[in-house]
């Protein structure tokens, strides 16, 4: 049945990405769908971007082997769509047009530089995220489908892949949009049955799912209390900060979440479509942790870590748990949904992520070096930057699907926490900024981040780090978020304090020039 699932939705989604692909050679079109969402789709499709695989296996497995520490985990990822929402929505509306290259040269005309190197940060920051999800996808399938050859998972992955670019090439934001649609609502409706279930297992008392968690987990009270995750950490306290800051500032400053604010038509509708997204969102915090917890109240902790060290297979033997042995065909068709759901998170999430990258490079890099390409022609490089993104996205998938992948899931956070986020603070509110210091801000936070993750603890050094027979950590921390965010911010700072007083004072200028556009939100007109 889930075989079956899986190929009506594949059939159904890019049905639907060919209805609604743009039938003119219009940018305004393909690249943002004309706006023409109402705000609780849209809304629906921004939670349907944020949730991604990594998301619901990860965290929920994060919340089944560590109980309270996964749970602020699950609360940190809502939290970082809180603070884009009251800090950074509404001037990303009102500042950007179709790419994040668009929002920071707002205020500094011509700055093909910036471009650049905004299109090669929105590169490094989500290819790590398209190989999680895509390396992961192999072995989900072998999971649910029963089949563990190598050959099998590969295939998978290149079949998977292929989807994943037409959704992009074909359907653009707005096709790409009613796949996160649809992906949100099988996903809340699935999970929130499979909680229901839980909690009338325990009589729909929490306190007793808690309990039965905890004493199943094998660690005692240390599960419902906090350090259980970081408890071999050099200073468990200050890695626990460091991981959850980087979450929190990182999460919802990538590049393909911060896209969708450009499809809202005013400043009001944007406001709108994030209450959508954040209640969708804080609703599967509740869920994951429901099934999370559940998961190891009737399996235990020992049995969902065999499955899986990092617990990414917890969600699906929660789901399956309480079920109980004799499995009705209600039961056996919400399992199916549930395992649907989760297959077309990832192939809407990578269709996502593969948009925002084709449309960086589409307009930020191609576009920005002729005066005046056609619409024809730049939807065109559009469509074969997918494929470019794609096509080495799902060969380099292949060759790290059997190592660990948790270090690029932190990576991508990492770089969104050290680099975008301190860009698109400075660049959105600080009067002075200047293009040396976005620049610096840029790239200086992104060095950082690539200096200090080879030695942190997820890279060596532990079993269940990408490389666990090496031994090269000199970071002990999990993430590089201590370091690398200060390094973000401090680097624009120096970098608009280099550019001398007459440059500064020029960028205020300017500045000031768009503020009332950037900060109130004046009417988007379109050429």
């Amino acid at each position: 049945m889930s075989l079956v699932g899986f190929s009506t939705v594949a059939t159904i989604t890019l049905l639907l990405c060919v209805l609604t692909s743009p039938d003119r050679d219009d940018l305004d079109e393909f690249y943002t769908g004309y706006s023409s969402l109402s705000p609780m789709r849209n809304g629906l499709a921004i939670a349907g971007d944020y949730i991604s695989a990594a998301t619901v296996l990860g965290t929920s497995g994060v919340i089944a082997l560590f109980g309270y520490d996964g749970v602020v985990l699950a609360l940190s990822t809502a939290l970082s769509l809180m603070l884009l929402m009251f800090l950074l929505a509404e001037p990303l509306r009102n500042a950007g047009r179709f790419t994040m290259g668009d929002a920071l040269t707002r205020r500094m005309p011509g700055g093909r530089s910036v471009r650049i190197t905004a299109s090669v940060v929105t590169l490094a920051s989500l290819l790590p995220l398209m190989l999680v999800q895509l390396a992961g996808t192999g072995q989900l399938m072998g999971f649910i489908l029963g089949f563990s050859g190598e050959s099998m998972q590969t295939g998978c992955i290149v079949g998977v892949g292929a989807l994943m670019i037409s959704y992009a090439a074909i359907g653009g934001m707005k096709g790409t949009a009613l796949i996160q649609i649809l992906k949100i609502v099988l996903l809340l409706g699935s999970g929130l049955l499979v909680a229901a279930l839980m909690l009338h297992r325990f009589d729909w008392n929490p306190g007793a799912l808690f309990d039965a968690a905890a004493a199943h987990s094998g660690t005692g009270d240390a599960f419902l209390a906090s350090g259980l995750q970081f408890a071999g950490s050099a200073s468990p306290g200050i890695d626990m900060i460091s991981s959850h800051l980087t979450v929190v500032l990182g999460g919802a400053c990538l590049p393909h979440i911060t896209m969708r604010m450009y499809t809202a038509d005013s400043a009001r509708q944007v406001r709108r479509s994030m209450s959508w997204a954040v209640s969708g969102v804080a609703l599967f915090v509740l869920v994951i942790t429901v099934v999370g917890f559940g998961a190891t109240a009737l399996l235990g902790r020992a049995v969902v870590a065999g499955a899986d060290p990092r617990g990414n297979t917890a969600y699906l033997l929660g789901t399956r748990a309480v079920f109980g042995a004799e499995v009705s065909t209600a039961e056996t068709v919400l399992f199916t949904t549930v395992t649907t759901a989760i297959f077309l998170t990832v192939l809407a999430s990578v269709a996502g992520m593969i948009l925002a990258c084709a449309n960086s490079l589409a307009h930020d890099v191609f576009a920005a070096r002729v005066r005046e390409m056609t619409p024809r022609r730049e939807m065109l490089l559009a469509r074969l930057s997918a494929a470019a993104v794609g096509v080495p996205a799902i060969l380099l998938a292949t060759l790290v699907q059997h190592h660990s992948l948790h270090p690029l899931i932190t990576l991508s956070f990492c770089l969104g926490a050290s680099a975008i986020a301190p860009a698109l603070v400075y660049g959105l509110f600080w009067r002075r900024y200047t293009r040396t210091g976005l620049l610096a801000t840029l790239i200086g936070g992104t060095l950082s981040v690539l200096v200090l993750m080879p030695g942190t603890n997820l890279v060596s050094g532990s079993p269940v780090a990408a490389f666990p027979d090496a031994d090269f950590t000199w970071f002990p921390f999990t993430t590089t978020g201590l370091l690398s965010i200060p390094a973000g911010f401090l680097c624009g700072w120096l970098g608009t304090l280099a550019s001398g007083h007459t440059r500064a004072e020029e960028q205020r200028r300017q500045y000031e020039e768009v503020e009332g556009r950037i900060l109130a939100g004046a009417i988007r007109r379109r050429p």
